[in-house]
């Protein structure tokens, strides 16, 4: 990987290959709902992760971070929430995302709450 501009769907190969390589156990990729979709549904030890990935060629106007937006985080709890109304899972929710940037992955763990609090901010 390196300064190219990665497409959506790229960027999503690369993070499942990364996420893998971490650990994590893909179950759904560009899983939908009336509220929105989530990037990538995974799990990893006791926890139900919903990853949200971003990419930029470069870290101008704030890099890929700063486009997981207050917006952006409600659509993805929103989708979540419906995910887990089908799916009926006891496990563990958390909020990750990975942001590819001038050749480098990123994993933010716990990257923000449902209620809103974003380690980004």
């Amino acid at each position: 990987m390196n300064n190219e501009v990665i497409s959506g769907q790229r960027g999503e190969e690369i993070a499942c290959a990364y996420l893998r390589s971490q650990g994590y156990a893909i179950i759904e990729r560009n899983w939908r709902s009336r509220f929105g979709e989530v990037d990538i549904i995974a799990r990893e030890g006791g926890a139900l992760v919903f990853v949200e990935v971003k990419s930029r060629a470069g870290a101008g106007f704030g890099g890929p971070e700063a486009a997981l937006t207050l917006r952006k985080r409600r659509r993805i709890v929103a989708t979540a929430r419906a995910y887990l109304n089908e799916v009926r899972s006891d496990l563990a929710v958390r909020f990750d995302l990975v942001a590819l940037c001038g050749g480098r992955i990123t994993l933010y763990r716990d990257a923000f709450q449902a209620e809103g609090r974003c380690l980004l901010d």
